[in-house]
């Protein structure tokens, strides 16, 4: 059974960081993408960022390109997701996900994936 346990949201203060974790299990996540989402209140889910199941290709958000940084843990199959910078626009839900037809991240590999997660709460607020 695929399962992906996001941990690490929490509360913070505008310009501080948080680094959310993945844990995925039940599949082989050496072979599949894995990507990060959030949802904001009253706002549509947006993908944040995605890895390639070799770690080798990223891609970012326009918005949070040069404050969050991705990277796996192959051995611990934990994905994490550093969010430095936050601004109150970061306030959002987020999940990670994966997609169980692909190891890449190619252009529109936001609408790729079929697993997720339940998601963790992370609020920006001074």
């Amino acid at each position: 059974q695929v399962q992906l346990v996001e941990s690490g949201g929490g509360l913070v203060q505008p310009g501080g960081s948080l680094t959310l974790s993945c844990a995925t299990s039940g599949f082989a996540s050496d072979f599949y993408a894995i990507g990060w989402f959030r949802q904001a209140p009253g706002k549509e889910r947006e993908g944040v960022s995605c890895i390639s199941n070799t770690g080798g290709s990223k891609r970012y958000l326009d918005s949070v390109k040069g404050r969050f940084i991705l990277w796996k843990d192959k051995a611990k199959k934990i994905t994490y997701l550093q969010m430095n910078s936050l601004e109150l626009e970061d306030t959002a839900v987020n999940y990670c996900a994966t997609s169980s037809l692909t190891g890449a991240c190619g252009l529109n590999w936001s609408s790729g994936m079929d697993h997720w997660g339940k998601g963790t709460q992370v609020t920006v607020s001074s």
